[in-house]
């Protein structure tokens, strides 16, 4: 195949252009027949994400999986926004921008990131209808579009990864590697996986619309959506928002004790195993962050201090 042509603002211009000629995509933010302004968005070195005035964001498929992939998510979205009750991005236009791959369109959802923003408590409570919804979407449904199955990951196994993780941190005087000694060998097999639902499988912090007030105001990126182990969102949410509004807002959505303590400790293992990959510079994450991530997802939570997972079904 040959190589895709790297997308440039000339190039992002000239298409946005194109579709403003046949009445899609109005975007605003241009001066007279010039369309609207185009810049990347910050952090994307590949320049597949782009800035399209002040209402909209362009994305570039750049290679033949990820154009898979965005075909899956734009026919999944549509899937989604009935049941999660949080706002998803629309496609306004889509098609093809070069030799078969392809772009779509979408609506700026307004807000900052969770990165930005606080959750509030009202703003947990719609991380709770996000989680009820992925929960309620039918499968029958999500596997015709492509979604595919992941296997739950061990946590036995990544309690050993995140054990040796944790030693070479605390030789670089980094984290406190007895921590790790609260989950032993016999609570992670009493951790098992809940049964199969449709999982985001990326909420981290830049994939939340968050509002200055604290409201969730959009879920963005949702290429790599999963059926498996809805763990895998309340560990994306403690490592995004913190580990109590994480445990919190899936206590809302009806997940028991055991799903949430599970989230919490693969959260909390692959935080460490991150931050051990970043001193090695090895993490594509800045040092800084990872380090948050740590704290975030280590706050202490009620949950794991009262619960025995002996009566809890």
């Amino acid at each position: 195949m040959t190589q895709a042509p790297t997308p440039t603002a000339d190039s992002v211009r000239r298409l946005v252009r194109s579709l403003l000629k046949n009445g899609e995509g109005r975007s605003g933010g241009g001066k007279g027949g010039e369309g609207p302004d185009v810049r990347p968005v910050a952090g994307d070195d590949t320049h597949r994400t782009w800035w399209v005035g002040t209402r909209h964001v362009m994305r570039l498929a750049t290679d033949r999986h990820a154009v898979g992939r965005q075909r899956r998510e734009l026919r999944l979205r549509d899937l989604v926004r009935p049941h999660i009750g949080v706002p998803v991005p629309v496609s306004v236009a889509h098609g093809e921008w070069s030799g078969g791959l392809t772009y779509t369109l979408d609506t700026r959802l307004p807000g900052g990131t969770a990165e930005d923003h606080d959750v509030s408590a009202v703003g947990e409570a719609d991380l709770a209808a996000l989680l009820t919804g992925l929960r309620e979407v039918p499968l029958r449904q999500a596997e015709p579009l492509g979604v595919p199955r992941l296997a739950p990951r061990s946590l036995e196994a990544l309690r050993a990864a995140a054990g040796r993780a944790a030693r070479h941190l605390g030789e670089a005087d980094e984290f406190d590697a007895g921590r790790l000694g609260q989950l032993t060998s016999a609570t992670a097999a009493q951790l098992t996986a809940p049964t199969a639902v449709l999982v985001h499988h990326g909420l981290t912090g830049d994939h939340l619309v968050v509002s200055a007030d604290g409201r969730v105001r959009g879920v963005l990126d949702w290429t790599g959506a999963v059926i498996g182990d809805p763990a895998e969102d309340i560990a994306g949410l403690a490592a995004a928002v913190g580990s109590p509004s994480a445990v919190r807002a899936a206590t809302l959505a009806g997940y028991g004790a055991r799903p949430c303590l599970r989230g919490l400790w693969l959260a909390r293992c692959d935080t460490v195993i991150g931050l051990a990959e970043g001193l090695r510079g090895r993490a594509p994450a800045p040092l800084p962050a990872l380090r948050h991530r740590v704290r975030r997802t280590w706050e202490a939570i009620l949950l794991e201090r009262v619960t025995d997972l002996r009566g809890e079904d």
